[in-house]
Parts: C-alpha cells; structure tokens; sequence
C-alpha cells in the first residue's frame, strides 16, 4: 500500500509536471506562430521595397526565368534552381520545402509582369528549433527536479502526519500515554489526534466496564455452583444416602464443575486471556466426557454414535475450551440429525464430525459461524453455538471448517495442535 508522503509526491510532481509540459507546449506553439508573423512581415516589407526600386529602376528588374516564365530572384542563401510548379502560385506569401529546406516564396506583380523573390532562411529556422528543443530538454530537466523536490517536501508535510501514526502505534501497543496535541501546529492534525484521544479514552472506558462486568459475573456465578459443589460433597457423605442417589448426585457434581469450568473458559474468552495453559488432551475420552455431559440435551440420547478415534492420540489444547466446542457440535448435530447417525473420526490431519442429517444449504453454510444467525427452516435455537465454537477456534488458533449440502448431512472439521493441518473441506473453509 503507497504511503501518504508517497502520494502527496506523486500529486504534486505530477501537477508540476503537467503545469510545466503545458507551459513549455504553449511557449513553443506561440514561438512559431510568432515566427511565422515575423519572417511574413520581414518578406512584406522587402518584397514592397523591391518592388519600389523596381519601378523606379527598371533596368534592375531580376530575368526571367525559362522554367518557371516569369521573373525570378532569391533573397539569401545557396542558389537554387526553381521548380516550374512555383509559377502556379498565387500573389502573396507562400512556405515551400525544396531540397530538405523550408523556403518562403513572395509573389507579386509588377505592371503586367509578374515577380517571384525565393527567401531562404534555413539558418534561423535551424536555430529556432535548436532553441525550441533545449526548452523542451530544459522542461525534462526541471521535471525530474520536480520529482526530487516533490518527495522532499512531501516529507515536510506528512512528517506531523507520521509523527501521529507513531504514536498511535505506540498506543495500540499498550502504551497509556496520551496523545499530546500541543507536539503539533497543524489544524488537522490537532483536530485528529484530539479525535483519537477521545476514542482512545472511550474504548478504554468500555474495556473497563467490561472486565469490572465479567469480574461480577464470574463472581456471582462461582458463588452458587461452589454452594452447589460443597452441598454435594456434604450430602455424599450421608450414610443413608442410597446408591440411585448418589449415582444422581455424582452427576449433579459433575455438571456444577463443568459449568465452572465453562463459566471460567467464557469469561477468560471474553477478556481475550488464556485460559490456563494448554495441555495433553486424550481426544477419545474428551469426546465421551462431552458425551455423557450432552446426554440429557434435547435428541442427543436418540443418536446412534460412533467414536473412531485411537485412544492413544492426544492433542495439546485448553480442556475446558475443547468441551466447549466438542458440546456444541454435539448439539448442533442433534438437532439436525434427529436420531441419526454421529459418527467421530480423525481424517487428513482433523477431527471430523459427521452427521448424516437435513444438511444444510449452501446460501446459508457460509454465515453458520455467525452469531445469531439461523437458517430459514432450520432447527429451534439461538444462534450462538456455532458462534462460540468460531470465537473460541479463533482465540485459540484452532482451525474449524465445515462442509454440508441439503440431505446430504454435515461434516465438521476440526484441527488442533498435535493433529496435521486439514485438507480443505469446502470451499467455504473458515480459518479461525
């Protein structure tokens, strides 16, 4: 992308130049029409005082000459032999070019006769050109000045402009210094900097408001589910407790520390943080755990599900963060598979999900990762799972794409560290 001192050089010697190639075009145009009056003039006059002499003394009247039948004489230069064609000109002034040269021709009459005076001024025209090409050489030379200058004053001007740009730079990359205004006497640049403080200080404001919301929410979430933890714990400890019981409240347990853990990987989403670093994930088993956690979700039991995927094979990613994703494309196959078939297996280098469902079209397979999206006549929802699995992929740089066509069923791809990089799945593709 050109920079703006870049431009500003551009424009201006550009202009220049114009400015000047019309200049040195309009110099030379008036030069030769100047010229042209001029030598028109000079001939009048001597052809006048010619033919004054000539009528007082006849006897000086030049021959006649055989080729052309009429009275011939030369002001000037070599002596040339004239062509029979000149005796058709007309009275008056006439340009002719004999032998290279660029003559002038004067005829005029003389009682019954008729004259011819031949002018060669060959030597001024030469030199009139020669004139008109170092103006024309000269306008080249100031142009490629003008190209110099340009860029150096562009820099002149735009130096407030990149000085800004520096420091909004330095701003971007955490600096919580203000911009200050007072560095810079150009109007605009004043009003701009003035302009980003203020959005600057807005957008730090919102940022604020949004970690003291997020710490509040975290807060008064945490609070609950750990009451709900701790009531568990207590209550497992009854010796009366029977066994249907505590198989019932192992899995209260377990769904008050997922939604923990959920509510933390959201929140630290949220805030654009990690959430704890990443570690040794074995997928098969996340795959179960996200399993048995979706089970009491809406036509989840109905799927008949296929997990190939080795035990062995581990990949390097946020659990909690995983969970999320894997709950999602599990719901989200749910929905549309309606007692099918959800098969899990690893295929060039990715997760893949595959459901053998309604599919999805193809106008709408391109806005599936957008939140609150819902394709016409899909199933009941939100609109916001496959967003967060989107937001999620791409805070963690996770690589998610998706493949689908109407009864055709819909097939997910997920790359994770630890796994090769997928082929490409559809043309869609999303990179997160």
């Amino acid at each position: 992308m050109p920079s703006l001192r870049l431009k500003v050089a551009l424009a201006f010697s550009g202009a220049t130049i114009v400015l000047l190639l019309a200049q040195a075009l309009g110099v030379r145009a008036l030069a030769e029409a100047q010229e042209e009056r001029l030598l028109d003039a000079v001939i009048a006059d001597d052809m006048a005082a010619q033919l004054r002499n000539w009528a007082a003394n006849p006897a000086a009247l030049p021959p006649v000459d055989p080729a052309l039948g009429l009275r011939f004489s030369q002001d000037g230069g070599a002596r040339l032999r004239p062509p029979a064609a000149l005796a058709g000109l007309a009275d008056g002034v006439h340009e002719v070019v004999l032998d290279g040269r660029e003559l002038h021709v004067a005829v005029a009459r003389l009682g019954k006769e008729r004259v011819l005076r031949l002018y060669d001024f060959s030597m001024l025209e030469h030199r009139f050109k020669d004139a008109i090409g170092m103006l024309m050489a000269g306008t080249g030379g100031f142009a490629l000045l003008t190209i110099w200058l340009g860029f150096a004053l562009s820099g002149l001007l735009v130096r407030q402009v990149a000085g800004l740009a520096r420091q909004v730079r330095a701003l971007r990359a955490g600096s919580t210094d203000a911009i200050n205004p007072g560095r810079y006497d150009e109007r605009e640049v004043v009003e701009l900097a003035d302009t980003v403080n203020d959005y600057h200080r807005r957008m730090a404001d919102m940022v604020e408001r949004e970690r003291a919301f997020t710490g509040n929410v975290s807060h008064e979430l945490r609070t609950p589910l750990t009451a709900i933890r701790t009531s568990c714990e207590l209550l497992e400890q009854d010796p009366g407790l029977s066994a249907k019981s505590r198989t019932r409240l192992g899995q209260i347990e377990s769904a008050a520390a997922g939604m923990q853990a959920m509510a933390e990987s959201l929140l630290a989403l949220a805030r654009a943080q990690p959430a704890g670093a990443a570690e040794p994930v074995a997928l098969a088993a996340a795959i179960r755990t996200a399993l048995e956690r979706c089970a009491a979700r809406p036509g989840v039991s109905a799927l008949a599900v296929t997990v190939d995927v080795p035990e062995t094979l581990r990949v390097r990613a946020h659990g909690h963060a995983l969970a999320i994703v894997l709950s999602n494309l599990i719901e989200n196959a749910a929905a549309h598979a309606r007692a099918g078939q959800l098969r899990f297996l690893v295929e060039n280098g990715a997760l893949v999900v595959a459901d053998d469902g309604a599919g999805i079209a193809p106008d709408a397979l391109a806005q599936v990762f957008t939140r609150f999206y819902q394709a016409p006549g899909g199933a009941h929802g939100h609109g916001i799972g496959l967003a967060m699995v989107g937001a999620i992929c791409a805070h963690y740089g996770w690589t998610v794409g998706i493949a689908s066509a109407p009864g055709a069923g819909t097939r997910v791809s997920l790359a994770l560290p630890g796994l090769a990089e997928p082929e490409t799945l559809h043309e869609n593709f999303t990179n997160a």
